[in-house]
C-alpha cells in the first residue's frame, strides 16, 4: 500500500491566513448540491477565467491553517470536479483537514510553501521521499509526513473504503485462524 504520488501544476495560492474554504464558492452558494452548479460558481470572487484555465491533476496552495472556519464539503467538491486532485498549505485547520483526509482528498503540510511556489509552477508530491519538488524551478522542500492512519485514509479513497477494508481483512484474518485452528 503506497500513496500515489500527486503531480500537477499549482492552479491558484490563496496566500491569506485562516483562508475560510466557503470562500471558493461563496457563502451564499454553500447550500447548492449540484457539482456541475458549484463548479460553475467555484472561484469566481478570485479568477473569473479558473474553470478554463485548470487541468486534471492540478493542486492548491494555502497559507496557515488553511480550512479556518466551519468545515463545509461544497467547495473542494467543486474542486474535486474541476480536476484539483489535493492542497498543499503552510498549516491546516483541523476540522478541515479531518472532513477532507475523510474524504479521501489528499492534504500536505508544508511549512514554508508560499515562499516556494508561484502559481503555474509544476509540483510534485512525492509521498515515499517525503518532499514537494518544483520541477519548474528545479527545487525541493520537505514536509510533514502523514499519520498513518490519514494516509491509508487516503490511499483507501477515503473513510468509508478505509472502514470497509479494515473489515475485510478483520474478516481475513478472522478465516486464517479459525482454518489454523483446525474448526
Amino acid at each position: 500500500m503506497a500513496l500515489k504520488n500527486l503531480r500537477g501544476r499549482v492552479a491558484f495560492i490563496f496566500e491569506q491566513v485562516d483562508f475560510d474554504v466557503d470562500q471558493i464558492v461563496g457563502v451564499k452558494n454553500i447550500k447548492i448540491t449540484d457539482v456541475e452548479e458549484l463548479a460553475k460558481v467555484a472561484m469566481q470572487e478570485y479568477d473569473l477565467d479558473f474553470a478554463a484555465q485548470v487541468r486534471p491533476g492540478d493542486l492548491l496552495v494555502g497559507a496557515g491553517n488553511f480550512g479556518y472556519g466551519h468545515p463545509h464539503y461544497p467547495p473542494m467538491k467543486a474542486m474535486r470536479h474541476l480536476g484539483i486532485t489535493g492542497v498543499i498549505a503552510e498549516s491546516f485547520s483541523p476540522g478541515y483537514w479531518r472532513g477532507e483526509v475523510s474524504m479521501g482528498f489528499p492534504q500536505v503540510s508544508c511549512p514554508g510553501i508560499l515562499g516556494f511556489v508561484r502559481r503555474w509552477d509544476e509540483v510534485e508530491v512525492d509521498w515515499a521521499a517525503g518532499v514537494v519538488r518544483n520541477h519548474s524551478q528545479g527545487t525541493e522542500i520537505p514536509f510533514e509526513s502523514l499519520p498513518q492512519a490519514d494516509a491509508e485514509m487516503i490511499e483507501a479513497g477515503g473513510l468509508v473504503p478505509f472502514l470497509k477494508r479494515q473489515a475485510a481483512q478483520q474478516h481475513e484474518q478472522k478465516e486464517h485462524a479459525h482454518v489454523r485452528s483446525g474448526s
